[in-house]
């Protein structure tokens, strides 16, 4: 059929019938729209799962998923249920995944400018890592600490100067990105000195995100390349490259698979000498292709 969908967009499971019509999991869409209504998200289970477990084998039991991606409380305990940790960017995100059963300590919690509310939750309920995006935030973490003494784990989002061929709205890595510590202008080498002379964090490691639909690899190898000599000083047993994998959505894409995209990663950090545990944060990587929408 000309301009028909490409089989690699589609949920693996997915199939045409005899009838002409999609099955996805085995589920007639026709049948689910008259069942349920439209418009109607329908994802397959099983390629969310085969992800998950992709994920974990390629980069081990820290590798978080980035929920903004896709979350609801199905979807936090699928994710938890193959081994994943959480990345959660606001408190609602925070509150959905508690709500579904998965232990704080496999939480991370992001977010470019967190309220003292949300940090205060975090640190109450004891996530795993909050990733630090600005001087601010340590400000806020400190009047906390004042006030209950608790001293979360931390990593820093460190903003490592590489620019990434996708769109300019969401392209994160270069030196001019609002987001995170700038490696060149020594607001990095500012806030590890920070984080390690304050009593309101520990720090365990660094971070880096340098966009989002990043379709070729090798631009998480340049971010390795050029946070490596930074890294290699501190001594850090922790270092997450984030995430930013592309997806491809239309007729003609080909993006890598997150097997690649950690084969690139972890050559990089053996190349640079970089013998931390590293980790990463797929998120449509997981998700995106498991799914389609149904309209009428």
């Amino acid at each position: 059929m000309s301009g028909a969908v490409e089989r690699h967009l589609l949920p693996d499971s997915a199939e045409v019938g005899s009838d002409g019509w999609l099955t996805i999991g085995g589920c007639h869409t026709r049948e689910l729209a008259e069942r349920y209504g439209t418009p109607l998200f329908v994802y397959d289970e099983e390629h969310l799962r085969v992800r998950c477990r992709e994920a974990v084998a390629a980069f081990g039991d820290g590798v978080a998923y980035a929920s903004k991606a896709f979350l609801c409380l199905a979807m936090a305990q699928l994710v938890h249920q193959e081994g994943m940790c959480i990345d959660v960017a606001a408190g609602g995100e925070l509150n959905v995944a508690l709500a579904a059963g998965v232990p704080a300590g496999r939480l991370v919690l992001h977010g470019n400018n967190k309220s003292v509310d949300e940090l205060a939750r975090a640190r109450e309920v004891g996530v795993g890592r909050i990733v630090v995006d600005s001087f601010d935030e340590l400000d806020r973490l400190e009047t906390l600490h004042a006030i209950d003494g608790i001293a979360p784990r931390v990593l820093l989002r460190i903003t490592p100067g590489i620019e990434a061929h996708t769109h300019e709205f969401v392209r994160t890595g270069q030196d001019d990105s609002k987001f995170g510590f700038t490696l060149s202008t020594e607001a990095a080498a500012a806030a590890v000195n920070r984080a390690r002379q304050s009593d309101a964090v520990e720090l365990v490691g660094l971070h880096a995100h340098i966009g989002s639909q990043v379709f070729v690899a090798d631009f998480f190898r340049e971010a390795v390349k050029a946070l490596a000599p930074f890294f290699g000083r501190l001594d850090l047993p922790e270092l997450s490259i984030g995430g930013g994998i592309g997806v491809a959505y239309v007729n003609g894409e080909r993006a890598p698979s997150i097997t690649e995209w950690a084969d690139a990663v972890h050559r990089a950090c053996a190349e640079a000498g970089i013998g931390a545990t590293v980790s990463a944060e797929p998120g449509r990587a997981i998700a995106a292709q498991a799914a389609v929408t149904l309209y009428t």
